[in-house]
């Protein structure tokens, strides 16, 4: 395992040599010690490699990335995976504003609790939250899967797209045009696979489906009122 301190090293050194690993290299397990915080930790990275942060970090961590796989054992600031390609992230501790935000691919984990707006405009990522998510997540959520083990705040799925919601817990509202659909078989077992892969045991039977009513994208005279 390579370790990069960022206690020695500048935040834009660790990042130059995590993103200058190309799909050829035997250098494949990193580890970045005392993060202490620090902003785009490990952002735009493009090879199949696998980093652990050891502690918490600001915004943007993980942002970009693509292929890689990337656990941070603490909490994240805003912004964790935004535009996330493909890879795998997986936060141990809490998650803050916007995580996932306009997500294309990959699938994201955290195991604590996600702040507002989880999944904002999210465009094909998989999102699994452990835990409760905040107020206006899912806010114009295109495609992807946003899979909540505890409860969701207000307005989940507003002005939502083709995106698929799964909750276990309470909704405190839902948003305009997102509905409470039919659990069917196959979205059970799509949801049993996504849960095995973020290292929860819920059970997909206890979980709802939501989505968007097609009310809101499509015109119509009738509803003029809700837009």
């Amino acid at each position: 395992m390579q370790t990069l301190d960022l206690e020695k090293d500048t935040l834009r050194d660790v990042n130059a040599t995590l993103q200058s690993q190309g799909a050829q290299t035997n250098q494949t397990t990193w580890e970045i010690i005392n993060p202490k915080g620090a902003h785009a930790i490990a952002c735009g990275l493009d090879a199949g490699i696998e980093v652990t942060v050891k502690g918490s970090t600001g915004y943007y961590c993980a942002g970009m990335n693509k292929s890689a796989m990337v656990r941070v054992k603490g909490s994240v600031g805003p912004g964790v995976c935004e535009n996330m390609m493909s890879g795998k992230v997986v936060v141990e501790g809490d998650a803050s504003q916007y995580a996932g935000a306009t997500g294309h691919g990959g699938l994201l984990v955290i195991k604590g609790n996600a702040s507002s707006r989880c999944g904002i405009s999210m465009k094909g990522i998989d999102i699994v939250v452990h835990r409760n998510i905040g107020h206006m997540s899912a806010f114009m959520a295109q495609s992807g899967t946003l899979v909540v083990c505890g409860d969701a705040g207000d307005a989940l799925g507003d002005s939502i797209y083709e995106a698929q919601l799964f909750v276990r817990g309470s909704v405190k509202s839902l948003g305009a045009d997102c509905i409470e659909k039919e659990m069917r078989p196959e979205h059970i077992e799509k949801l049993a696979a996504l849960l095995a892969e973020a290292e929860s045991e819920a059970d997909p039977s206890e979980f709802r489906r939501y989505g968007s009513a097609r009310k809101l994208y499509n015109f119509d005279i009738d509803n003029a009122g809700a837009y």
